[in-house]
């Protein structure tokens, strides 16, 4: 009892200790504003406020959460195209990511199982992979606009509903999502026992079967962390993609922010980010683990 006792404990005041230490030196490095009077070249006083500190444009937690305030208390509002509530951008983003996310695992996932079971197919396509898989995404986006660029669906109104933006957007997603799951489904299907094959023979089963039958279950755990970083790297080419195309999402509202100088809604578009990404990721852990005790 003792030990579950001090397991919960450390499970909660270690983080928050450590939220703590960052918050602090987030207020000793961040600037504050300082009045000062001074007498001009005629004699008059002039009052003089400037910001000082060791990043003197740097706004302090308590500046951060006055300014970013509206956004967190009214999360869902729509005040206009680019100024909407954060959980709103979030969720704009969420399913642009979503799109991507699953074009990634249904391209990566297939081509995977063709790299780990061919030793001619992994000659032919590692040097192509190894050469695309550490393209940048401010790359990606301008290639996708001009592949898609003839991409138009209007509505019965004539109002178009998918550009080539979007077909750029969930392009530049899926290509740099798409690799980890490709690199981790072929580690995992050559990692899948020999002996797993040889039953599959003995007991006569078809390629299908034996696919769905010996290699899926036996690759599984390596699918998954392929796909965790997949959807990792899909959040984090969402913030590019946004700002580079303008969408109303976290990225083109910190794309918005940071030409407006507005640095306390810049920290907020970087702290939404990360609590985001961090949740994508254990949701998903939660899913490998009902996968695994199924």
């Amino acid at each position: 009892m003792h030990l579950i006792h001090r397991f919960k404990l450390d499970s909660v005041l270690l983080p928050l200790g450590g939220i703590l230490i960052c918050l602090l030196i987030w207020t000793a490095i961040s600037g504050k504003s300082v009045t000062t009077i001074k007498t001009d070249d005629w004699g008059d006083k002039v009052t003089v406020t400037k910001r000082e500190g060791v990043s003197a444009d740097l706004p302090s937690p308590t500046e951060t959460w006055t300014a970013s305030k509206l956004y967190v208390t009214e999360p869902f509002a729509k005040r206009g195209e680019l100024d909407q509530g954060i959980l709103r951008f979030t969720w704009l983003s969420l399913k642009l990511v979503a799109q991507g996310y699953f074009i990634a695992l249904l391209l990566g996932t297939p081509l995977g199982f063709v790299i780990g079971l061919s030793k001619k197919m992994t000659i032919a396509l590692d040097p192509i992979i190894q050469v695309l898989r550490p393209v940048s995404p401010l790359a990606w986006l301008p290639l996708g606009m001009v592949m898609f660029s003839g991409v138009k669906l209007m509505d019965s109104s004539g109002k178009t509903t998918f550009g080539a933006s979007d077909a750029a957007a969930l392009f530049t997603i899926a290509i740099c999502a798409m690799w980890p799951t490709v690199m981790n489904t072929a580690v995992g299907v050559r990692a899948v026992p020999q002996d797993y094959l040889n039953v599959a023979k003995v007991l006569k089963l078809n390629r299908w079967k034996t696919l769905w039958k010996v290699l899926v279950p036996a690759t599984l755990p390596y699918m998954f962390t392929g796909f965790r970083l997949s959807l990792g790297i899909a959040w984090l080419v969402i913030v590019a993609v946004e700002m580079l195309t303008g969408r109303p999402g976290v990225g083109g509202f910190l794309w918005q922010q940071y030409n407006a100088s507005s640095f306390a809604h810049i920290i907020l578009c970087i702290l939404t980010i990360g609590v985001v990404g961090y949740v994508l990721d254990r949701l998903m852990s939660v899913v490998e683990g009902r996968f695994k005790t199924a």
